[in-house]
């Protein structure tokens, strides 16, 4: 009876390890959205003279440094 109870909790450790990187992935891709469409604004702003090549470029930084980290399957 113990060796069903250990392959139970090793089966539900698996399935809470499996959902904690699929939550850490949702979160990677809603933050990489959010990283382009701040650079998008910073650049409409800048091509309609009310931003500046800085915050594009900062912004730009920014989205490097996420897919660096996390990858660019938001961008798909």
């Amino acid at each position: 009876m113990a060796g069903f109870f250990d392959r139970a909790r090793e089966q539900a450790q698996r399935g809470l390890a499996q959902g904690k990187e699929k939550v850490e992935e949702v979160q990677a891709q809603r933050e990489g959205k959010e990283l382009l469409r701040r650079l998008g604004s910073a650049y409409y702003a800048q091509q309609r003279g009310r931003g500046s090549q800085q915050a594009v470029d900062q912004h730009l930084r920014e989205l490097d440094q996420h897919i660096e980290k996390n990858g660019d399957a938001f961008l798909r």
